[in-house]
């Protein structure tokens, strides 16, 4: 498994925020963690690769401005490798184009995106997920039990209690 980011090479680090529920209109948004990335982002290639985990938060807001990487999204979804979305990681199916006809879940913001690219919003609990063809998306991190569970039937795997 690869952590990359464009404009950045292996050993460096990037800043994530980490978003919670506390009882008020939206989301509050507080410091997370400095991510370690393991490989570089110009090095990747998407027949290298078997799935796509996109994560949420404000990555997908800043990931979707580059080329590069909906050229990347594209390319894992053309090739229907597993493609694993959660929150705002919508917003970065949605700039890539591959929601027209198809099923995804999100955080409630982001049901606009995924309306005005095509596709048919999911609205579920914060804690499901929903699993159509080869993406898996759910609408915010308390789902993500249930979220990965999808996202690994759709890499084959077998999951028993």
């Amino acid at each position: 498994m690869h952590a990359v980011c464009p404009g950045k090479v292996s050993g460096q680090s990037v800043r994530t925020a980490i978003h919670d529920f506390e009882g008020d209109q939206t989301y509050s948004e507080k410091p997370g963690h400095n991510f370690a990335l393991n490989f570089d982002f110009a090095k990747v290639r998407a027949e290298d690769y078997d799935a796509l985990v996109i994560p949420g938060g404000r990555a997908p807001e800043y990931l979707r401005l580059n080329e590069q990487v909906l050229q990347l999204v594209q390319a894992i979804d053309t090739a229907g490798k597993p493609i694993a979305a959660v929150c705002h990681g919508a917003q970065l199916l949605a700039a890539a184009g591959v929601l027209e006809g198809r099923e995804c879940s999100a955080y409630p913001a982001c049901a606009p995106e995924v309306r005005l690219a095509g596709g048919q919003y999911i609205d579920i609990e914060v804690s499901q997920a929903h699993v159509q063809g080869n993406l898996a998306t759910a609408p915010a991190w308390p789902a993500h039990p249930q979220w990965l569970a999808g996202f690994l039937g759709l890499l084959g795997t077998k999951i028993t209690l």
